[in-house]
C-alpha cells in the first residue's frame, strides 16, 4: 500500500505536466481544539486562486463542534462562509451548514477515513440581487500512511491521499469529483503540515472543467488535557 501512495503522487504530477491547462492555488490554515477525549472544535481559514496562481479570488470561513463516540466514530455539526470574486469584483455570497460523520479504521500502518457529509446551501448574488439554496452530499475516501514511524506522531513524515465524490438533487446529478495527493510533516503535538496537489473534476449544465492545484495546509492543535492519542490532520475540503 506505501508503494501505492507514492505511485499515486508520481501519477498526479505527470497527469497535470500533460495538460495546457494552468495550476492554481489551495491554502489553508486549521485550528483543532481537544477540550477532552470526546468533545473538540474546529475552524478553517482558507483561500484559493482558482483563475490566476496569484490573485486568490475565493475564500472560506469555517468551523464546527465534533464528539468522538469512540476512537473510530465522530459525528460534526459545521457552519462556514463562503464568497467568490470575478474579475476582481465580490460575485457571490454563500452560507452553509452541515452534518458529517467520519468512520476510521487502520490497516496495518494505514489509517482509512470514510467521511459521509449532508450540506444545506444558501446563495447571494450582490451584482444581480437574486438569492437561492440547495442541497449537496459528498462522500471522502482518505488514506494517511507514515513513512518513518509506525504512527503519526512527532517528527514523522507522511503520505496521504484522497477521493471525494459531490453529488446533489438538481441536474447533473453528479456534480464534482476531487482528488488529492500529497506528503506532510508532524513537526510535534501542535502542529503539522501538509503539500501537494489536488485535481478537481466539476460537471455543470452547461459543461464541464478541470481544475489543478498546489495545496498548502498548516494546521494547529490544542489538547486541553494533553492526551495526543492522535493527531488530527486536515486536508483539502
Amino acid at each position: 500500500m506505501k508503494k501505492i501512495l507514492i505511485l499515486m503522487l508520481a501519477i498526479s504530477s505527470f497527469a497535470y505536466s500533460q495538460t495546457d491547462e494552468h495550476l492554481s492555488s489551495f491554502n489553508m490554515v486549521s485550528f483543532t481544539y481537544k477540550h477532552d477525549k470526546k468533545w473538540m472544535a474546529y475552524l478553517e481559514l482558507q483561500s484559493r486562486s482558482i483563475e490566476e496562481f496569484s490573485k486568490p479570488d475565493y475564500y472560506e470561513v469555517k468551523g464546527g463542534i465534533g464528539y468522538n463516540i469512540d476512537k473510530n466514530n465522530q459525528p460534526f455539526i459545521g457552519i462556514g462562509r463562503y464568497g467568490t470574486y470575478r474579475d476582481s469584483k465580490f460575485y457571490q455570497e454563500e452560507l452553509r451548514v452541515w452534518l458529517q460523520y467520519i468512520y476510521s479504521q487502520k490497516l496495518g500502518k494505514i489509517k482509512i477515513d470514510h467521511r459521509a457529509r449532508a450540506e444545506k446551501r444558501f446563495f447571494y448574488f450582490p451584482q444581480k440581487d437574486i438569492a437561492d439554496n440547495t442541497s449537496r452530499f459528498r462522500y471522502r475516501l482518505a488514506l494517511t500512511l507514515p513513512i518513518n514511524k509506525e504512527k503519526v506522531e512527532p517528527n514523522t513524515f507522511f503520505v496521504n491521499a484522497f477521493d471525494e465524490i459531490f453529488v446533489g438533487p438538481n441536474a447533473p446529478t453528479f456534480k464534482r469529483n476531487r482528488f488529492f495527493s500529497g506528503i506532510g510533516y508532524q513537526f510535534n503535538d501542535y502542529v503539522n503540515t501538509n503539500l501537494g496537489y489536488v485535481w478537481q473534476r466539476e460537471f455543470t449544465a452547461s459543461g464541464n472543467r478541470n481544475l489543478h492545484f498546489l495545496y498548502v495546509g498548516l494546521n494547529f492543535t490544542f489538547d486541553r488535557l494533553k492526551y495526543f492519542e492522535t493527531h488530527h490532520i486536515p486536508i483539502a475540503d
